[in-house]
């Protein structure tokens, strides 16, 4: 995943947005917005404000690796959300493929969309 990506994915974590996260970094939401698009990672100095300010490291920010510290609490996220979909997911797999296959690529494109 990117830079971007590994933000994105702590600041749902962190229950907030990037806006806040500009406001707290004192940064221009624009500037999250542009580093996206050209798949750039920040200056040096913004991502240690960025890593600073979501509780993490910046070599995570950059290549994804979960800080032990976190793994913990990671699993228990994933785990949590199991239970909470363990039924959805058992009626999903119990229907015939040509029924399934529809469902799943609509999740698809439901997720695609909202990443864009």
């Amino acid at each position: 995943m990117s830079f971007w990506e590994n933000v994105d994915v702590e600041l749902e974590y962190l229950g907030m947005n990037r806006t806040a996260l500009a406001n707290a970094a004192g940064f221009s939401i624009s500037n999250i917005g542009k580093g996206i698009q050209k798949g750039s990672s920040p200056s040096a100095d913004t991502a240690v404000k960025i890593a600073k300010i979501l509780g993490v490291s910046v070599e995570y920010l950059v290549t994804g690796t979960t800080p032990p510290s976190r793994q913990k609490e990671m699993d228990f996220h994933a785990l949590r959300n199991y239970h909470k979909y363990a039924k959805t997911i058992e009626d999903l797999d119990a229907l015939p493929t040509h029924e399934r296959e529809p469902i799943i690529e609509m999740i698809s494109k439901m997720k695609e969309k909202q990443e864009n």
